[in-house]
């Protein structure tokens, strides 16, 4: 059973830097695309970016494009999002998602219920 729990949340200054962590604790969870999304209370959730479970391919909204990356590394069970130039609006409760895919199945993009949701990290950012 793969549990993701999320770290590297925080307060933050406008134009800093954090590191999201999404760590499972099982090696299945290498089967899994993974992809971050994040909600603002009394907003819906909203898709940030996705990785393969292969890490060959990516996706990002758009506006995150150029400041966010996401990564994995399979030896440690997680997966990353690497937050550049963070602006006000990027506050929000970031939450981590899997889902599992076939070996053959090397898309990033997650569909729109992910199987597996991790409990949130707060990310803070102020002027």
């Amino acid at each position: 059973q793969v549990q993701l729990v999320e770290s590297g949340g925080g307060l933050v200054q406008a134009g800093n830097s954090l590191r999201l962590s999404c760590g499972a604790s099982t090696r299945t969870f290498r089967s899994y695309a993974v992809g971050w999304f994040r909600q603002v209370p009394g907003q819906e959730r909203e898709f940030v970016a996705s990785i393969s479970w292969s890490g060959g391919s990516t996706e990002y909204a758009d506006f995150v494009k150029g400041r966010f990356t996401i990564s994995r590394d399979s030896a440690d069970n997680t997966v990353y999002l690497q937050m550049n130039s963070l602006k006000p609006e990027d506050t929000a409760i970031y939450y981590c998602a899997a889902t599992l895919r076939d070996p053959f199945d090397t898309r990033a993009t997650l569909p729109s219920r992910p199987e597996k949701w991790g409990q949130g990290t707060q990310v803070t950012v102020f002027l």
